[in-house]
């Protein structure tokens, strides 16, 4: 692959979904899988917190469709060596060609220390090594498959650098367009932007604000986010835990099942290239499928 040549990823749809399943037993993920492509989304993209394994369910989610993308969001760098997070998603790739996205992040220091046991010290001097240990891996491994796509869980400007200099784009969660914008203006045209959007469909105006409220109350307590919001406009006052209203609005798409919609189109429009669907349940793991299909109804997939 050439310097400038953009690495493969065949998304059938702009839109995909962004869920964590963890709880749920793998054969009943793949059913879930299933309906999600026929739906019309174009990918699932999983997260690694301290629960499943996320390579392992990648295959899974693959052997289970035909078109869909899989993609970590993220592949927690601290949870496996490089080589192995390298060798691994060529394997992924030589089964499945341009169905397969390497997410990668740095994590949270409480989420490395306390639930794996490492060390959260210089996150983007940790990536950058981490990067360049996956390159040197040989080409003798999973020969001819090529080196996977590999996106960045880029929020601050020299993040998203490395993303371009050291892989093929970004994966912006929990951001607004106008950041996806300036994320785009960084890469220029030949990387690749996934960014993730939470929605909130069905429920009056409080019942919305509540679950929007619930999302972020973990996030407002790391540091990697409050900084992003920062950056994004908005100040301490917002960073109350579970956020302010004004955070909220800005950062969950709520409203109407059309106006949940827009948010996605408006990181489209910003210079994503996919947008990967978080829609609000109970909890994390809650069933998205009631809401994907109104969603996929209001996208006009299918």
């Amino acid at each position: 692959m050439t310097e400038n040549q953009r690495a493969r990823i065949d998304f059938p749809a702009t839109i995909g979904v962004w869920w964590a399943s963890d709880t749920w037993a793998i054969t009943d993920v793949q059913d879930v899988a299933r309906e999600i492509e026929a739906l019309g989304y174009g990918s699932l993209f999983i997260p690694e917190v301290t629960g499943k394994e996320c390579l392992t369910q990648s295959a899974a989610f693959l052997a289970a469709t035909e078109r869909l993308v899989v993609g970590t969001g993220i592949a927690n760098i601290h949870a496996r060596a490089a080589s192995a997070a390298e060798s691994g998603a060529r394997t992924l790739t030589a089964l499945h060609p341009g169905r397969f996205v390497l997410g990668l992040g740095v994590s949270h220091a409480p989420l490395v220390e306390h639930g794996f046991g490492g060390t959260y010290a210089k996150p983007l001097a940790t990536m950058r090594t981490y990067l360049e240990k996956m390159a040197a891996v040989p080409e003798q491994i999973e020969p001819g498959a090529g080196r996977p796509a590999r996106l960045l869980a880029a929020l601050g400007p020299k993040m998203i650098e490395l993303s371009g200099t050291h892989a093929d784009g970004a994966h912006p969660y929990l951001v607004m367009p106008e950041q996806s914008r300036k994320t785009r203006e960084i890469l220029g045209p030949d990387k690749w932007i996934v960014s993730e959007q939470a929605v909130v469909v069905g429920g009056d105006d409080a019942e919305q604000m509540s679950a929007a409220h619930g999302h972020l109350n973990v996030y407002s307590g790391l540091p990697n986010y409050r900084n992003s919001w920062l950056r994004q406009g908005f100040d301490e006052s917002d960073l109350v835990r579970g956020g302010s209203d004004r955070l909220a609005r800005g950062l969950v798409g709520m409203g109407s099942v059309d106006e949940a919609a827009a948010t996605l189109q408006a990181h489209l429009d910003a210079g994503a290239d996919h947008v990967v669907v978080q829609v609000l349940g109970d909890d994390p793991t809650a069933d998205p499928r009631p809401a994907l299909r109104t969603l996929a109804s209001a996208l006009g997939l299918g």
